[in-house]
């Protein structure tokens, strides 16, 4: 069964009903239940666990500590191409958008290859829009091959591929995929997402798992958070982490929790989510999926994201930039147009820093590629 097919079932579920029928009791026997299932998963999201949020924290400090000690891996994305073909209300690189587009060449990709490993990064994530055209897989491909000369894991966090692009990618030494279904309500999916391949709702959802059987060392997942009911987004979210924790045992599962960031002055999110739904969701997830890993990016401000730390977040970005060649070649170019605005602007070292005060080891290399 593809989680397609589980994903129809929680679609006709009355899940904002079921939130709302929890007891204080329910929460409290799911936060000391040893293994959890789908309903103690909601009742941790309901509005009956904002009561229990300190509870929640300790249990899911308890666990992160027990699964993964004081290690926080870190890493930084590198900006290949801007060109998009979709036309994503929420994003900075959408095609309707009048822009001064760039994708890099290999020798711009070694120029800011070679800086951002200057700084002692060893994982690199790389992005691209979404054109085929601009960005190819081939050229995605000899890109993953020269990066390699510099990092010691690759990911790729690009447009939606078929299960042989994605073994393509492996066999280059692209070890890691991350890809957000953006919102898992199709009608808002389809609403947010008017034109482009990307338009494609099943063959999206179906990514991660054609990533998960093509060799990918580690496959992360997300939604972005506001355009939609949090509690409905991240209970989908923790179910497909969970379908492709059992069905890939062999593969890193992980999630990202990105709220949605200003693309211009006057956009404002469908939906809000607070700094106390992030504690809530993070929680959650931590005490539902022990093993999970939690990716916390830089759209999250400085004194939030050291405050996360201990309840669950086993991963960071740090030095971001979401301009092409933002480290280099577009370092400081103003008209160089962001996909969306960061709110962390630490370095490398500061965030290293702040780690060691709290007394957790930054890694910067976890494994190496043999070939």
């Amino acid at each position: 069964m593809s989680f397609h097919e589980r994903y129809l079932e929680y679609r006709d579920m009355d899940l904002a009903g079921t939130f709302d029928g929890f007891s204080s009791a329910d929460v409290s026997r799911s936060i000391n239940r040893g293994r959890l299932d789908m309903m103690n998963f909601a009742a941790l999201l309901s509005g009956a666990a904002a009561l229990h949020i300190e509870d929640m924290a300790g249990k899911a400090h308890e666990i992160t500590l027990r699964h993964f000690g004081r290690a926080m891996q870190l890493y930084t994305p590198i900006y290949l191409s801007d060109h998009c073909d979709n036309q994503c209300a929420y994003c900075g690189f959408s095609a309707k958008n009048n822009l001064e587009r760039r994708t890099l060449s290999m020798d711009d990709i070694g120029r800011e290859a070679g800086f951002i490993a200057s700084k002692g990064f060893k994982h690199i994530l790389i992005l691209t829009g979404e054109s085929r055209k601009e960005a190819p897989v081939a050229y995605i491909k000899e890109g993953v091959k020269l990066l390699r000369k510099y990092f010691d894991s690759i990911s790729i966090e690009i447009y939606a591929l078929s299960q042989s692009e994605y073994s393509g990618l492996a066999a280059e030494g692209a070890d890691g995929l991350t890809i957000y279904q953006e919102v898992y309500d199709e009608s808002i999916y389809s609403a947010m997402h008017p034109s482009g391949p990307k338009r494609d709702y099943i063959f999206r959802l179906g990514a991660p798992e054609r990533g998960a059987s093509s060799g990918m060392r580690s496959v992360n997942i997300g939604a972005l958070l506001g355009l939609n009911d949090w509690r409905k987004e991240i209970f989908i979210l923790g179910m497909h982490a969970k379908y492709l924790q059992d069905r890939y045992p062999d593969v890193e599962i992980g999630v990202s929790v990105p709220r949605l960031r200003p693309i211009t002055k006057d956009y404002h999110n469908p939906f809000e989510v607070s700094d106390r739904d992030m504690v809530q969701i993070i929680v959650s997830l931590r005490i539902f999926l022990p093993r999970l890993g939690i990716s916390l990016s830089t759209r999250e401000g400085r004194a939030l994201r050291e405050n996360l730390i201990p309840l669950g977040i086993t991963r960071m970005s740090a030095e971001s930039t979401t301009r092409v060649g933002g480290h280099t070649i577009n370092a400081g170019n103003n008209n160089a147009s962001p996909q969306f605005e960061i709110k962390d602007h630490s370095g490398l070292e500061e965030v290293i820093q702040m780690l060691e005060r709290k007394g957790y080891q930054a890694v910067l290399k976890d494994w190496v590629q043999i070939f």
